[in-house]
This record gives structure tokens, sequence and C-alpha cells, in this order.
């Protein structure tokens, strides 16, 4: 048999390394023969079969791997027998198993752009990532000037991934003509929302791609040095960003004079505390200089203008910089021509909740709700009926079965009273209450207020209480529209977005399904039997 007729991907994302992942490549390691090659992956998405295992050349998809099952998987390559059939995928909603990654319709109707090294490099070498074309993007740009960089980016309509949808190339013309010998750029992690782990899994499956779009960012604005924001919760994103800088510094693509040219740039990963505000740029930037991680009062200067230690700095999120290089690569014609007029390429989304396929997906901007949960997301399990979709993290809105052919993309989400946010997307099913759901986020939000501001800090708490009130049966009917006045002031009056936004799931419940407001107040019983009413 040839030398690595067959690689074995064996799925080292942080989910299916919590399921056994590392047993099972350790397992593979003392028995695999001749010809088979082990790798370690990132995040193939598919995080609710972990642990995954992918054989290539053949694209022989196994999901929820054991290590009694290694000695199986060994035979079938070592004879060149049938795959194993009790590992491979069974579709609900065909009713047969399917053999290839490419075939199952989880991943056949994504397009991963933004993810398409995750799942299939090695994140703690970089030879596997130069050897997708990794960092040719870096040496194009040092090709060009930092104003043609700017255009390029700007021309490619990319906005930025973290939530406000700002238009990319507009920061960083920005940071580029602020005044100042000394500038920064930072690659915001502070990846906070619960059910969410985009940027968490770009970071752990191609943390070289978020390098090297640092590295162009720099060059463009004139900074020598960067930091990446990453929550202490994620040590294995920690880790192989410490890695891949380590290796990069190397190799020469960070430290001074990157690839013999007259620039320098460096990184550091810096690690937060886990406060959800520290995701605002301000609060943040007060958290790595020391300080609470308070957001600064209004009127404030932009980062670009006065960030860290007063200097310009560019601030962007993890996703925003991975694309970078891609674009640089093949060009804003390549990226514009994917998505809508004003949300160009695709959106990344963590799908979880009452949903058959729960994992990371990809999808370009502007496909339905209906495509992302039913076709993608294989439709609702145990043949219950669909109720809502949260989208947009803790601050977003709850949008009900008539949306569900509402455009994903920053101005549709907007307009229906949800946003993009980070990529957070929650399906509930029919028992699930509304009044409860809004009840958990807000408490999220009111919980992780640092307290600043007024309308923040007593807004949302007043708001929690009427909520709680209602969930035990003390609702009253003047309840709804109070919730409403102090939604809408916390919104207007609010410093900073966590506390702008975090009315937005009461709201939208409130617009959308305000007969379970109205059931648990006036008839005293909860639709779904969720509040022990």
């Amino acid at each position: 048999m040839p030398d690595e007729r067959y690689t074995v991907h064996v799925c080292h994302g942080t989910g299916c390394v919590s399921g056994g992942a590392e047993e099972v490549y350790a397992r593979l390691g003392t028995i695999a023969g001749s010809g088979i090659r082990l790798k370690r992956t990132g995040c193939h998405g598919f995080c609710q079969q972990g642990p995954v295992v992918v054989i290539e050349p053949d694209g022989i998809f196994y999901c929820r791997v054991r290590v009694s099952d290694v000695g199986d998987i060994v035979a079938s390559l070592s004879t060149e027998g049938r795959p194993v059939e009790r590992l491979l995928y069974g579709d609900p909603a065909a009713g047969r198993t399917i053999i290839r990654y490419g075939e199952i319709p989880f991943y056949r109707r994504q397009e991963r752009i933004l993810l398409r090294n995750c799942g299939r490099i090695d994140p703690e070498d970089i030879d596997d990532y130069l050897a997708t074309g990794g960092y040719q993007a870096l040496s194009r740009a040092l090709e060009m000037s930092p104003e043609e960089i700017i255009a390029e980016i700007r021309r490619s309509g990319l906005r930025g991934l973290g939530g406000a949808g700002f238009p990319a190339g507009r920061k960083w013309e920005a940071c580029r003509r602020a005044p100042g010998t000394e500038k920064f750029v930072i690659c915001n992690g502070d990846e906070g929302d619960p059910g969410a782990f985009q940027d968490r899994s770009v970071m752990e499956g191609d943390p070289h791609a978020v390098l090297e779009g640092m590295a162009i960012a720099g060059y463009a604005v004139g900074a020598a040095r960067g930091y990446i924001y990453v929550r202490a919760e994620y040590p294995l994103a920690v880790k192989r960003l410490q890695l891949a800088i380590e290796q990069a510094r190397q190799r020469g693509f960070l430290g001074r004079h990157i690839l013999d040219r007259d620039f320098s740039f460096d990184i550091e990963v810096f690690q937060g505390a886990g406060a959800f505000v520290c995701g605002e740029s301000t609060a943040l930037v007060s958290s790595m200089e020391g300080n609470r991680g308070f957001p600064k009062p209004l009127p404030r200067p932009r980062t670009t203008e006065s960030g860290l230690w007063g200097k310009p700095t560019l601030l962007n999120n993890v996703k925003t910089f991975a694309y970078v290089p891609k674009i640089i690569l093949h060009g804003a014609g390549w990226f514009a021509s994917r998505g809508t007029d004003k949300s160009k390429g695709t959106a990344v989304f963590s799908l979880t909740g009452k949903v058959a396929n729960c994992g990371l997906i990809e999808v370009p901007m502007g496909t339905t709700l209906r495509q992302i949960i039913f076709e993608i997301g294989g439709g609702i399990p145990d043949g219950k009926r669909f109720k809502a979709v949260q989208t947009g993290g803790p601050s977003g809105g709850c949008l009900p079965a008539d949306l569900l052919d509402l455009p994903v993309d920053f101005d549709s989400l907007t307009a229906a009273g949800s946003m993009m946010g980070s990529g957070g997307m929650v399906v509930v099913d029919e028992d699930t209450c509304m009044v409860d759901l809004a009840r958990y986020f807000l408490d999220f939000s009111q919980r992780e207020s640092c307290g600043q501001c007024l309308p923040c800090r007593l807004g949302t708490r007043q708001m929690f209480a009427i909520l709680d009130d209602i969930t035990r049966g003390r609702g009253r009917p003047e309840d709804l529209a109070r919730l409403e006045e102090l939604g809408r002031l916390v919104a207007r009056s609010s410093l900073c977005g966590l506390g702008q936004t975090a009315p937005n799931p009461v709201l939208t419940t409130l617009r959308y399904f305000r007969e379970e407001y109205e059931a648990h107040i006036k008839g005293r019983r909860c639709p779904a039997g969720v509040c022990g009413l």
C-alpha cells in the first residue's frame, strides 16, 4: 500500500474534544498502519454529531465515534472494505444513511468560504495552512500600497461581523488617516453570547487566517502591533493562537521586516475575564488598559481616533479579519458577487436549539431563515411545530413562523426587530414559552450590565421583575404597556450597545407573540405549559 493512501481527519474543536476526540485520535495513532496519515483539525461544524472523523480522499463521514469504534475504522481502510455502517450519518428526512461528507444536506447546502479550512487543516501546523495558499495574501498585500488595500476592502463591501455591521473599509480608512505615528490593531474575540461559538471555532480551526488578516490590516493602517482579545474561557483557542503566533514569527510572517520588507508587525494574545460588556469596543479597550471594562460615556471619540492608550486603533471581529486574506487573494468582485446589495459575502451562524442539525454553518447573505432551519438544520425534531428563531444573541429578537422567508442580512433582520449580531441563532418549538424565553435573555443582559448607566442598570432590572411576575401568575394588564415603555426608554438612552439592544427579546415577543403574554395575565395560564401556572 502506498504511503499515506488515506488521511484520517479527527475533529479537535472544543465540542468534539469534550466528547472524547483526543482519546479517539490517540487510539488511532497506536493501531493505524502504514498508508494512513492522522490529522487533527478544527471544527467541522456538525457539532451535534461529534466526535467526527472524516476519511479522505473518499470523503467518508463518521459521526459519534468512540474509542471502541477505532479498530473497525482501521480495518475497513486496511482491507479497502465497506465503510463502517453504524458510524455513518443517518439522514432523518430521507430515512437513509449517507456515506460522503459533501452529500449530507447540512454541508451540501452551505457555501463555506470563511470556514473552508476549518475541518480541513491541522490548526497547529503552519505548513498545512501554507499548503492552502496561506500567507500569499500578505505577500501580495505588501506589493500594494496601503491605499490600494483599503480601496479593495471598500469595494468588496465587507462589513464588521461582530454585530454592528459597520463597513470595514471605511473604518480602515479612518484609522489610516488618523494623525499619529503609533497605532494599534485589535481583534475582538470576546464572544459571550449564549449558544454562540463561531468566533471560537475560527480561532481554534484556522488561527493563521486571523493573524494574516490582522497583519494586512496593520500594514494598511500603519500599525506595528496587534492584540487578540480572547476570553479566558476559550483555553483551546488561546493555545492555538499563541502557537500560531510563534510559528508565524519563526517563518517571518510576523515580527520585524516581514518577508524582507520595510514593514514590522507583531501580535499578542490578551485574555479577558469573561465580562459580556467587554465585547463593546470602548469597554474592551478599557479592560486592556488594566481598568474595569466600562464603556466610555458619550460623546466619545471613535476608537479609530482615540483607542488603546489614546492612540488610533482599528478594532474588528475575528471573522472580519479572517475574511481579509481571501478578499486580497481573489479580489473585491469575487467577495461582492455573493450576498445582497447591502450585505455582501457570507454569514456564519451557530445554529442551536430545537433543530435536528445543530452546528456551525456558513451561507450567502440573503439566505432565508426557512432555508437555514429546514434545509440545513433539518427542521424541528420529534414532529414538533416550529415556533420562533432568535437571532443575534441575547440582544437579538425572536422572529415567528410568518417571517421564515425573511432573508438573513443586516438590514432585513433589523427591520424585523432583530439583528445579525455576532451570529447566534437559537430555534425554539411549540413547547417553548415565549414570555419565559424573553425573561431568560433579559436575565442574562441585566446580569451582564456593567451598571455604569442608570437606564441599563435599573431599566433592565425593572423589566425583568415585570416578566418574572408575569411568569409567576402575578402579572397585570398594564404590565404590557409598561414593558414597552421601559424597553423603548432603555434602548434610547443607554450608554452602549448592551443596554440599547437588551430590550429586543422582550419587544419582539410582545410584537409577535402578544397573545402569550395575555394568556399569562388574563387567563393565568402558560400556553406552552412551562411556567407552572
